[in-house]
């Protein structure tokens, strides 16, 4: 009997051992047959251990396939070999070019916990077949061309925690299965074509923490169910046919940081319990039919920095409870019924860099300390009833880059302090209000202003010359007034519509019909009444103070020179190095470089002006050599960003979080170094600059070889970080050529993310509009929407992938006043300009292959500039379009 027991032990073990083979020399075929299919690169590599191969993980003792990792490899073929792996647990295609269905016998892999297909081009319907992966807990279908429903099997999936299907084109309605989802944590299905109500359930169960549905044809209340548990941390509903009143129980969820639900049909008013969620940053609940006073709870959510009620139907007061949010950073009010005054209390908002309240009832006076708020970059005050006097301290705003205050009953006249605001850029309205008296010069001196209009007031006498130091300019408004005299000779006047003029009866000259009179003939005759001895006396006067002042400025020099060179002599820097400044913080997010980075160093490297690579819109980069030979690139945050070293703990947070974040052309954070307000951030040296840099510096050297391929990785390279961004709901501040590094291979990265992260309280959901970005780079929808959003991002791209194309500025004087490189471009035809010709001949002269995949790539750069947005290509789609060019070339 015993044996017999050991027999029966030994062939188990026997049976065990050569199941346990087989598996693993079928893992091996399968892997080799999905490799002569899909090409993995770095497969086979002459070794036939295929656990060592990339992407692959292996369970214990090297035994079946447990893990396939094939994303962001532009792969394309057919998976459904995939499917003989039977061990597998994890798998990652996305980031790939995959077309056709999704293969049904995915669902045979009964061990999978993990399926990611996103972006790619899978279609068709979602495979019923899924709902057998019982042990499933994260799916990502989203980023695809998936049609139909959801299919009712996918309920048997008990264990999901993940469930992404955004981004598709799916119909039907969301099943009420979903919400028997015990396990769910977060479920997206945005921008697909989903109707019918939430259902009812969603959340009651599970502990939901992130419900994202906007762009869809959803109907319906908001259910209660959401917040039944208090778990819900973001909530996104926005752009859908929703109704009804905002559910007192939203006031449960204390955890809430982010609610989107404008756009969509709401009534009744916000509930007060609003004031209970204590972890709110972000609040949008725009275009809706909302109604009542805005309630002065919002004062108690201290870490909101966004609160967008615009276009509502909002009465009374604005509440001066709001003045307590230290941390608010735009304040959108507009297109509401809202009266009285704009609250003092509001000015203790140190923080706020937009104040909208725009198209309400507004009738009080504008506050004299109304620049106290010393970030504001966006003052939107038009169509209201505002009274008295534009207040001289205005001027005191140095960073606004836009000013409203049209249709209002302002009177007095026109500060020209207005001039010492040298930032404003996007308009300065003034129009139909009751100024008088002349037009300041001193506005002559906004040369980044875009758009002026002053009309309809009662301003009088001649439009200044000084004016034509607006070199930006490209609107203008100076119609129903009292203006005299002839029209300035400017282009940007001329360029303009007679409408922009009429209303003066004293104005003459071009664009208006009436020609100015004879003056020539009249100056002749007063000159000849000069005397002579007078003009030589005021010559000689002239010349006896030029000589004076020359030798004054050259004794000046000489004795500053003499002092230097005795400084220098006695070891004397001009740059105080004794009184180095305390490090407040800083760290090293990668583990093995902590030894090689010195972080007095760092700091010590930013003081020295030679060590300067660039400078861009919110940072200038240094370059650091550590003692342990470790070069870095050290970027200084402006001025202008310090507001977020007074909220260390989130910016240490956010850039940890950043480090970790995974893609191939995005430059991340390693590290940080905060000393008394200024923020430091480490990233790795880049050898080869920027994108900037190789289009205009290096491509205009005698020594530089044209080459198209690698300009078209970069602008594949730079497409696809955007596309990741978008993805994870980043909209970037500010795309140009100048924010994307190119390394050893030139691989594109890029840069600046930590700002658009930093800076947007809406950590990334497009409603922020803190900066305007590069001049040339802007897209022209930002001049009335004041939103940086991802068709802006897209518009800006193109401007980078015409730079590529044309190796041109996207601003330069050559293009004529008033036209930038994206003008240029499209002004072509107009000028007989075949596109061939816009194109960097150096490049597509080489050859006729080069020149076809140029002129494709041109079509997508003007898709992408598109002056209407709506019509621009997503991110996604670009990525494909050039993807696909590369591929046929």
């Amino acid at each position: 009997m015993e044996k017999l027991l050991w027999l029966c032990l030994l062939l188990v073990g026997f049976l065990s051992k050569s199941h346990f083979v087989g598996a693993q020399l079928q893992d091996q075929t399968t892997l080799s047959a999905i490799n002569k299919e899909l090409s993995v690169p770095g497969w086979g590599n002459k070794s036939s251990d295929y656990c060592s191969w990339p992407g692959i993980t292996c369970g214990y003792n090297h035994s079946m396939v447990i893990k396939l990792d094939l994303s962001h490899h532009e792969l394309r073929g057919n998976v459904s070999l995939i499917s003989e792996l039977k061990g597998l647990k994890w798998l990652d295609l996305s980031y790939n070019n995959f077309h056709g269905s999704i293969p049904s016998t995915f669902g045979n892999l009964s061990e999978l916990e993990f399926l990611d297909l996103y972006l790619n081009k899978f279609e068709g319907s979602i495979p019923p077949e899924l709902g057998n992966l019982r042990n499933l807990r994260t799916l990502n279908l989203s980023n695809n061309l998936l049609v139909g429903e959801i299919p009712d099997e996918l309920k048997g999936l008990k264990r999901l925690k993940d469930f992404h299907i955004s981004s598709n084109r799916l119909s039907g309605y969301i099943p009420f299965w979903v919400g028997n989802l015990t396990n769910l944590r977060v479920f997206t299905a945005y921008e697909n074509n989903l109707g019918g109500k939430i259902p009812d359930n969603l959340g009651s169960i599970s502990e939901l923490q992130l419900l994202n549905l906007h762009s869809n044809k959803l109907e319906g209340p908001i259910p209660k169910s959401i917040f039944g548990l208090g778990k819900l941390q973001v909530l996104i509903l926005t752009q859908n046919n929703l109704s009804g009143e905002i559910p007192e129980d939203i006031g449960n969820c204390t955890g809430l940081s982010s609610i989107r639900i404008g756009n969509n049909g709401f009534t009744g008013t916000i509930p007060r319990g609003v004031g209970n969620i204590s972890s709110l940053t972000y609040f949008e609940a725009n275009d809706n039919n909302l109604s009542g006073e805005i309630v002065s709870e919002f004062a108690h959510c201290s870490n909101l920095t966004l609160l967008n009620l615009a276009s509502n139907g909002f009465t009374g007061t604005i509440p001066p409870e709001l003045g307590k949010l230290m941390n608010l950073q735009e304040l959108i009010l507009s297109g509401n019924s809202l009266f009285g005054d704009i609250p003092e209390s509001i000015l203790g908002c140190k923080n706020l860099n937009k104040l909208d309240l725009s198209n309400n009832r507004i009738n009080g006076t504008i506050p004299v300390d109304i620049c106290n708020m010393s970030r504001l970059q966006y003052l939107l005050l038009g169509q209201n009833s505002i009274r008295g006097e534009i207040p001289h301290q205005i001027g005191s705003c140095g960073k606004l880059l836009e000013l409203q205050m049209g249709s209002n009953y302002l009177t007095g006249t026109i500060p020209s302090e207005i001039g010492h605001i040298k930032n404003l850029q996007i308009a300065l309205n003034l129009s139909f209000n009751h100024l008088h008296g002349a037009l300041p010069a001193e506005l002559g001196k906004l040369d980044k202003l875009v758009s002026l209009d002053v009309s309809n007031n009662q301003l009088s006498g001649n439009i200044p010359s000084a004016l034509k130091g607006m070199l930006s300019l490209i609107e203008v408004n100076f119609s129903n007034n009292l203006f005299n005299g002839p029209v300035p000779v400017f282009v940007p006047f001329q360029k303009s519509p007679n409408s922009s003029f009429v209303g003066n009866k004293g104005l003459c000259g071009e664009p208006l019909d009436s020609l100015c009179g004879n003056a020539d003939s009249l100056d002749q005759q007063s000159h000849h009444k000069v005397s002579y001895r007078i003009i030589l006396a005021v010559i000689g006067s002239g010349l006896t103070v030029f000589l004076s002042v020359t030798i004054v400025v050259l004794l000046f020099m000489m004795r500053e020179k003499q002092e230097r060179q005795a400084k220098a002599a006695a070891g004397i820097e001009e740059e105080v190095v004794n009184n180095r400044p305390t490090i407040i913080a800083g760290n090293v997010f990668v583990d093995n470089l902590r030894q090689a980075i010195d972080l007095e160093a760092v700091v010590k490297a930013t003081m020295k002006d030679s060590n300067k690579l660039i400078s861009g819109t919110f940072s200038t980069v240094y370059k650091a050599v550590m003692p342990s030979g470790l070069i870095l690139a050290v970027k200084r945050l402006k001025s202008m960003d310090r507001t977020i070293i007074h909220h260390q703990h989130k910016m240490i947070k956010e850039l940890e979080r950043l480090s970790k974040l995974c893609h191939d052309n995005l430059e991340r954070p390693i590290g940080f170094v905060i000393y008394e307000d200024v923020a430091l951030l480490l990233h790795q040296y880049l050898p080869n600059g920027t994108l900037a840099q190789l289009l205009h510096e290096t491509a205009k050297q005698p020594d530089y070889e044209p080459d198209w391929p690698t300009r078209l990785s970069i602008a594949i390279g730079v497409a696809e970080g955007l596309a990741f961004l978008h993805h994870v709901a980043i909209i970037h501040l500010d795309i140009s050529s100048v924010n994307v590094f190119l390394d050893a291979n030139f691989r594109p990265l890029v840069g600046e993310i930590e700002i658009s992260k930093l800076l947007d309280p809406s950590r990334g959901t497009a409603s922020i509009s803190a900066v305007a970005g590069s001049f040339g780079y802007i897209p022209p929808e930002y001049a009335y929407t004041m939103q940086v959003t991802a068709p802006g991002n897209v518009y800006s791209y193109g401007v980078v992938l015409l730079e590529i194309l044309t190796t041109r500025l996207p601003v330069d004087d050559a293009f004529g006043e008033g036209v930038d490189l994206v003008k240029w471009v499209q002004t072509a035809p107009a000028r007989g300009e075949t596109p061939e010709q816009i194109l960097d001949a150096k490049l597509s002269t080489v050859s006729f292959g080069w020149r076809k995949e140029m002129l494709a790539a041109l079509k997508v750069a003007l898709l992408c500039t598109d002056s209407t947005s709506a019509k621009r290509p997503k991110m996604k789609q670009v990525v494909e379009m050039l993807q696909e060019i590369k591929q046929n070339s």
